[in-house]
């Protein structure tokens, strides 16, 4: 799938809160074994910070690199599974926040993890069809984990934002896109619960691997390239075994995919996951260099983008913010603040 009109990338931006707690950290609290290898650090939302507040420094940030009139933007949209309200949308706020409104279309997506793909496809495709100058698409979760489980181990929090707009101004252009979705319990979350379940033995094999693989195998199918053919691979970021093994299976090197992943230092950041390794890619690719991006969404399904990178990245990017500076600016706390911060301690 593509447009009919070039479309990229003209702007993108991150997010990261500063509070790190380390993976051991709630080994010692709960000693159940729950550490994945290579875990490490996972970012956590500080007490005044939320989806929102992180979608909105993300887009801010870029629209800083893009340089366009906020006026310009003719759509907003933004994906979460942790939302703080059940009824009201974060991409009004975040449209407000950045001078947007009132003349854009502004709504919030659901997918598990992938709703920031879904928005970026819908985005590609409102720019291609001559709708709207710019679109903005993004995901930001602070991702929920009950007290002990594995969850609680690499859930961590984050967020991206992209803004689409014609392939002569971008950093990146669009070659095509993909996606493969099917009807798979892995992972859920009822209304009115806390904590979201997963289902164990459906999350691996026919749930992350199958959707990805079939999603990825099309792409490269429709385009006619190969893995050789990417500088840059970025996987969906469960955890840190996930995405290498699933590349691997596909034919990708090492190499090409390991600098993206970015769990054992933020943590999994679900609906950010993706995008967040799409960012750091972007900061290091150079002109005339691939990038594929894989996403994945538990209920579930894959998209699939695949990117070339033109020789206006060099001057663009240098307006915005790297994730690298984000990676780096941390704070470690234990884990009764990290409770605290996160509304563990029900008091009644």
């Amino acid at each position: 799938m593509k447009p009919s009109k070039s479309v990229g990338i003209v702007g993108y931006g991150g997010y990261i809160p500063r509070f790190r707690i380390d993976a051991s950290e709630v080994n010692r609290v709960w000693k159940n074994s729950g550490m994945t290898p290579g875990q490490t650090l996972k970012a956590v939302p500080g007490p005044d910070e939320d989806t929102t507040t992180i979608a909105v420094q993300a887009a801010r940030n870029a629209m800083k690199m893009a340089a366009i009139d906020p006026e310009e933007l003719r759509a907003i949209w933004f994906g979460s599974e942790s939302k703080p309200y059940a009824v009201k949308p974060t991409s009004t706020i975040v449209a407000d926040a950045i001078g947007a409104l009132p003349h854009a279309n502004a709504a919030d997506w659901e997918f598990a993890c992938k709703p920031g793909t879904e928005a970026m496809q819908a985005a590609c495709a409102m720019v291609g069809s001559g709708m709207a100058p710019f679109a903005m698409c993004g995901g930001a979760d602070t991702a929920q984990a009950r007290p002990g489980d594995v969850l609680e181990y690499n859930a961590g929090a984050g967020g991206a934002a992209f803004i689409l707009g014609d392939g002569d101004l971008s950093l990146a252009v669009l070659d095509a896109s993909t996606s493969y979705v099917t009807n798979t319990p892995d992972f859920f979350r009822r209304e009115g619960q806390s904590y979201p379940s997963h289902g164990q033995r459906f999350t691996g094999k026919p749930a992350y691997f199958h959707h990805i693989k079939n999603a990825v195998e099309e792409l490269l199918k429709e385009t006619g390239t190969s893995p050789s053919d990417y500088a840059h691979a970025v996987f969906h970021q469960p955890n840190f075994q996930f995405p290498l093994k699933v590349s691997k299976e596909l034919g990708f090197e090492k190499e090409q995919v390991l600098p993206f992943i970015l769990t054992n230092k933020i943590g999994n950041t679900y609906s950010g996951s993706a995008l967040l390794g799409l960012s750091a890619a972007l900061d290091a690719a150079k002109p005339g260099e691939r990038i594929l991006l894989a996403s994945y969404g538990s209920g579930a399904g894959s998209d699939v983008f695949s990117f070339t990178v033109t020789n206006k990245i060099t001057d663009i990017r240098k307006r915005g913010v790297p994730i690298k500076k984000y990676i780096e600016r941390q704070e470690i706390i234990d884990y009764a603040m990290y409770a605290r911060y996160r509304g563990k301690i029900k008091m009644s």
